[in-house]
């Protein structure tokens, strides 16, 4: 198996195969696939618009493969991605247009075998050869030369769509390939979907082995069950494809591990950030504006870094869903609202330190709980541990404000990176609509919200060397074992916040 995280599918070279004119690579004479020594070829075939090249994007994890429109038609040519294992391609997909008129087909590939006894695959080849396979057919024409080619096939089947005659005739013309069928039902979230019908459908015509797989939301096991059906139409290469599933699922745990750790280093840098501050009210409102404008850009930079883990693009995201660029985003991660919408209390800190100096009581009276909770919190968080530092903390105290970041907040960063890793742990790359969160409240977000903070984040507090935004910054390996313990917090399916 590959160890690097870089193993996602990538585009084959020259993985087009153009069209089927006289020109181009014919299948074999005997309608039998190319040797086995070369990677497993499957291709996506069905009507048009059913989402063929979005269940491709899901399952090669590239948001950019083919084009995608709610107009039919829109793959107008194959094209094909490869996914490796050991770093050899041992399965190709192939995206095949879409079949829009197989009625009449069927109907002219029955008068071209005329009275002769011919099986499947030798009446597909004799349309092939007829004029009309380059002229009215050349779409459906590009497909079924695929299909002779490739060593099964996966149906797409839009599931909201009724059963027609036309589904069947295209199910009979693939059938005749001879090769093994696998029906997709995708869309099977929609509220309106037809899932049962053609299910029956797909019975009464041997069918049995079916999937059901959402693009734009794939269940969470839904890869592996869709590759366990391969395996069962595919026996000879069975073990191929259970390796290849196995390294999905590992890869699919490994980015979540590493999320975590991405929002783990994002909540300690900011856990630590100190700055420094004269006692009166003016610098004190300016360092709690630049500690509030490096700790939304730290925010920014971890998203950024997990759209990128999860081969999103920025664009995937909704801004206004997830405020996190501009005014509105500056205003959410410090303002009560934003606090109050996922159900976290401002702490203690606040009111302490409201009772260390005249200049934070001006504060209180005069900015917004944002600024207040802020500086409140760095201030009143190093008056309630005096005790515990001594007189050196408090020689520091007569000459300047040290500020930090709330617990509230750090609560509320914590809340908005696990939901996100949820959200991009779980979409499709063929969703088109910007990601939004799941403001549902699960039990890991109570802990979070309520419970204490963990020990890892307690720690940042007294170690300012340990956040990047800090002048005086060391990655030492106490802290890369915190990011460590905090990441599985994080990435994990409880969520727990609270130490054991």
């Amino acid at each position: 198996m590959d160890d690097t995280s870089d193993d996602r599918a990538r585009p084959a070279p020259g993985a087009s195969p153009a069209d089927p004119s006289p020109a181009a690579p014919r299948p074999p004479a005997d309608g039998t696939p190319a040797a086995s020594g070369r990677p497993l070829q499957i291709a996506l075939v069905g009507h048009t618009n059913t989402g063929k090249t979005s269940l491709l994007r899901t399952l090669t994890r590239d948001a950019g493969f083919g084009e995608v429109a709610d107009a039919p038609g829109t793959t107008r040519r194959v094209q094909g991605a490869q996914l490796r294992l050991d770093g050899r391609p041992v399965l190709a997909w192939y995206d095949t247009p879409g079949m829009e008129d197989s009625v009449a087909l069927l109907d002219y590939v029955d008068r071209l075998a005329g009275a002769e006894r011919l099986d499947g695959p030798a009446r597909i080849r004799r349309f092939l050869d007829a004029p009309e396979a380059r002229g009215r057919f050349e779409q459906e024409a590009r497909v079924l030369a695929k299909m002779l080619e490739c060593d099964a096939a996966l149906y797409v089947i839009d599931a909201r769509d009724p059963v027609l005659a036309k589904h069947l005739d295209e199910l009979a013309l693939l059938a005749a390939c001879g090769r093994p069928l696998l029906p997709v039902l995708n869309f099977v979230r929609a509220p309106a979907h037809r899932a049962a019908q053609w299910r029956e459908a797909m019975a009464r015509l041997g069918l049995h082995a079916l999937v059901e797989f959402d693009t734009v939301a794939p269940p969470l096991d839904g890869e592996r069950q869709l590759y366990a059906r391969l395996a069962m139409l595919l026996d000879a290469r069975a073990g191929t494809l259970q390796a290849l599933s196995d390294q999905l699922a590992r890869q699919r745990q490994e980015r979540r591990g590493e999320a975590g750790r991405l929002a783990a280093g994002m909540l300690l840098d900011i856990a630590a950030l100190r700055l420094a501050s004269a006692s009166d009210e003016p610098a004190l409102r300016a360092a709690a504006q630049d500690l509030q404008d490096r700790a939304r850009r730290r925010e920014q930079a971890c998203i950024d870094a997990l759209l990128a883990l999860y081969n999103f693009r920025h664009e995937d995201y909704d801004a206004e869903a997830l405020p996190l660029t501009g005014e509105r985003w500056g205003m959410d991660l410090f303002h009560p609202q934003a606090l109050k919408d996922a159900g976290v209390s401002v702490g203690m800190g606040v009111a302490a330190g409201a009772m260390a100096g005249a200049a934070v009581d001006l504060m209180l009276a005069g900015v917004s709980l944002g600024t207040a909770a802020l500086v409140g919190a760095a201030t009143g968080g190093l008056w309630q541990s005096v005790e515990r530092y001594g007189q050196r903390l408090l020689g520091k105290l007569r000459g300047y404000r040290e500020l930090s970041i709330d617990d509230a907040v750090l609560r509320l960063l914590a809340l908005r990176a696990r939901r996100l890793i949820d959200a991009l742990d779980r979409r499709g790359h063929a969703a088109r609509d910007p990601l939004r969160l799941d403001e549902a409240q699960t039990d890991g977000d109570r802990a979070w919200r309520e419970g204490k903070l963990p020990p890892e984040l307690k720690e940042a507090r007294s170690r300012p060397e340990w956040s990047t935004l800090n002048a005086a910054h060391e990655d030492t390996p106490r802290r890369a074992a915190a990011v460590r313990t905090l990441g599985e917090r994080l990435s994990g399916a409880d969520g727990a916040a609270q130490s054991a």
